[in-house]
């Protein structure tokens, strides 16, 4: 769980994502997601699901670049920094090295700290304020239940 640009919404939403790709790599890493859009819908808070983008820093970000990944075919809903790494070191752990099972569960999900493409909306433009807690609840809460389940 961690705190993302969204591209598609606004602040406090909450992004499910299906694959992370490493932007400027050829470097893509689609998984099942354990968490999906249903599991929260419905809480008040708006959930979107698709792709997000691994960015190498926020201050590094171009508004075409990002414009660009949100219109075409590669259904990215959001950006973040560390996505792709950690997905890289889970497959290779599962996958490659057999140190983690296999059929190990990945659980994403993030909530909207800000909209990069929206003018007064990006983090430069004021704190998140309070509008983090509730998604956070709502992840937090889905995560341990599927755990416990």
């Amino acid at each position: 769980m961690g705190k993302a640009g969204i591209l598609e919404g606004g602040k406090g939403d909450i992004m499910i994502p299906s694959a992370h790709i490493f932007e400027g790599t050829a470097d893509n890493y689609p998984f099942t997601n354990e968490l999906s859009k249903a599991d929260l819908e419905g809480q008040g808070v708006a959930v979107c699901e698709g792709s997000m983008i691994t960015v190498l820093g926020t201050s590094l970000q171009n508004k075409e670049i990002l414009k660009f990944f949100f219109n075409s075919t590669w259904n990215v809903i959001g950006l973040e920094m560390e996505g792709a790494h950690y997905q890289k070191a889970i497959q290779a752990a599962s996958k490659v090295r057999g140190s983690i099972r296999s059929d190990v569960k990945v659980r994403y999900a993030y909530y909207a700290s800000d909209n990069p493409l929206e003018t007064g909306s990006t983090l430069a433009s004021g704190g998140l304020g309070t509008s983090g807690v509730k998604p956070t609840y709502l992840i937090t809460r889905k995560i341990l239940q599927q755990i416990f389940n």
